[in-house]
C-alpha cells in the first residue's frame, strides 16, 4: 500500500464502459526519507476522498479485483481515507 495526499481530480466523458461512474483523482505519494519525491498518479476512488485528503492506495493487479464480477482496467484504487498517523520509535530505532 501506498500514503499520499489527493492533489487533484480527473474528468474523462468517454472512456471504457467498465469504468463509467467511477471517480479519478490524482495522488501524489509520500516521498520516503531515502528516496525523491515519486510522481503523481491516477487512482480511482469509490469511498468519496477529495482533494487535500490523506489516503491509502493499493496498486498493481490487486486494484483491478474491485468488481467480484469482472477486473476493470485500473492499476490504483483508493481503499481508505487516513485519520491519523501515529507512529512510536521502538529500542534502537535511533
Amino acid at each position: 500500500m501506498i500514503v499520499g495526499e489527493v492533489v487533484g481530480n480527473i474528468w474523462a466523458t468517454r472512456k471504457e464502459d467498465g469504468l463509467t461512474g467511477l471517480k479519478f483523482l490524482v495522488v501524489q505519494p509520500e516521498a520516503s526519507l531515502s528516496a525523491s519525491r515519486p510522481s503523481n498518479f491516477i487512482a480511482v476512488d469509490r469511498i468519496g476522498a477529495g482533494v487535500g485528503d490523506k489516503v491509502m492506495v493499493t496498486r498493481g493487479s490487486a486494484a483491478s479485483y474491485m468488481d467480484e464480477n469482472k477486473t476493470l482496467p485500473i492499476d490504483a484504487l483508493i481503499i481508505g481515507i487516513i485519520d491519523a498517523v501515529e507512529v512510536e520509535r521502538g529500542e534502537g530505532n535511533g
